[in-house]
């Protein structure tokens, strides 16, 4: 595998939007701004993003997700197909608004109910590709840094889980009809990053972990649905997309929801730990591992050799910055149970997966950052 797929230090993707960003947005949502002055704002505000993780010595950088309103645009703002709808600014502000740190949310009720991906909506037509947004964020990441670039994409977990399946039986029949869709969108998407010069795209899978959280399964079966049958066709789809990445460095990114400081499921891996490291072929897992709602270390057992974990051990949800020994101690529990030389360390998720961001300053998502490399550096070398 190359330096990329081994690299001791990663970040998740998204940061923290600056206010002067999130003012260009509003004034360009409130018709007071045009498209080509919330591009200047977001250009700015990116170069300022990759100089704060370059001078962090991260070994890959993002642009911070700062083109989206929610990570799940990555998906949901590039496909036509899907009953139509309108992200507005002012509703993730006043919904975000209402939530308590480190408590856990109703992603149902707190989401724009009118957007693909981040609500279960019904399809009205096949779906289709539209615009290709993580195209349009890496080439002017790549261009912006001498840094490897990384780009992350919604995967097809999520996006099965947010589709209404049943008020769409007459565009898919069959859930396997969706997916080949959104597997195919997603190939294309993943072959033109690479064909661009991407060398890592990260897959964002935050519901894996509604396998092994007790309120999301009753949810799947009161729907009629199998969770063990999505589960397996999930791990299918994902493995699918995998082919089209060549030999770019392919990563999935699984947590239990990042809004506010907020967090939406909890369980450990081992229910599906064996199932779902050994079955997805992606060359980087990014594991949240930040606080006991993980559980232990103990399913890393499963992980095949030459698959790098990623331990998501540094908090983006909380101010307070993990000690060095802290982590030190946490990375040697885990290599217990996977060599030290398949294991690496990053944040616990993104610092801002919506554009309100969790309840942190800059400051201490620089220290964070910060920490994750001196750590990295004491441990690998």
């Amino acid at each position: 595998m190359s330096d990329l797929a081994t690299m001791r230090t990663d970040v998740v993707g998204s940061l923290l939007r600056p206010d002067g960003l999130k003012q260009a947005r509003r004034r360009f949502e409130e018709g007071e701004l045009d498209a080509d002055g919330l591009r200047e704002a977001e250009d700015a505000a990116i170069g300022d993003a990759v100089a704060l993780q370059e001078s962090a010595g991260l070994g890959v950088v993002t642009d911070g997700e700062f083109r989206r309103l929610n990570f799940q645009d990555s998906f949901g703002a590039c496909v036509e197909g899907f009953r139509s709808g309108a992200a507005r600014m002012e509703t993730l502000e006043r919904q975000s608004r209402g939530g308590t740190a480190l408590r856990r949310w109703d992603v149902q009720r707190d989401v724009n109910p009118e957007v693909p991906v981040w609500h279960r909506l019904p399809a009205v037509e096949r779906l289709r590709l539209a615009r290709n947004l993580p195209l349009e964020e890496y080439r002017f990441l790549g261009a912006a840094t001498r840094t490897p670039a990384k780009v992350a994409l919604v995967g097809p977990d999520r996006i099965s889980q947010r589709f209404d399946h049943e008020n769409s039986r007459d565009v898919y029949p069959a859930m396997e009809d969706f997916l080949a869709d959104v597997v195919a969108i997603e190939k294309a998407m993943v072959a033109s990053l690479v064909e661009a010069g991407c060398r890592y795209v990260q897959i964002d899978a935050p519901g894996y972990t509604a396998y092994v959280d007790e309120p999301s399964l009753a949810a799947m079966r009161e729907r009629g649905e199998d969770p063990d049958t999505n589960l397996e066709r999930s791990i299918a789809a994902d493995n699918q997309i995998v082919e089209a990445f060549g030999d770019a460095v392919s990563g999935i990114h699984l947590c239990r929801g990042n809004q506010r400081s907020m967090w939406h499921r909890e369980g450990s891996y081992d229910a599906v730990a064996e199932r779902l490291f050994s079955g997805l072929r992606h060359r980087r897992l990014l594991l949240e591992y930040d606080t006991e709602r993980a559980g232990g270390f103990e399913p890393l057992r499963f992980v095949p050799k030459g698959t790098v974990v990623v331990l998501g051990l540094v908090s983006t949800k909380v101010p307070d910055l993990e000690s060095v020994d802290f982590l030190k101690r946490r990375i040697d529990d885990a290599a217990r149970y996977l060599p030290l030389e398949q294991l690496a360390i990053s944040p616990q998720c993104g610092f801002s997966s919506d554009v309100v961001g969790n309840l942190i300053t800059p400051d201490d998502q620089k220290r964070k950052l910060e920490r994750v490399v001196e750590t990295a550096r004491q441990v690998w070398g």
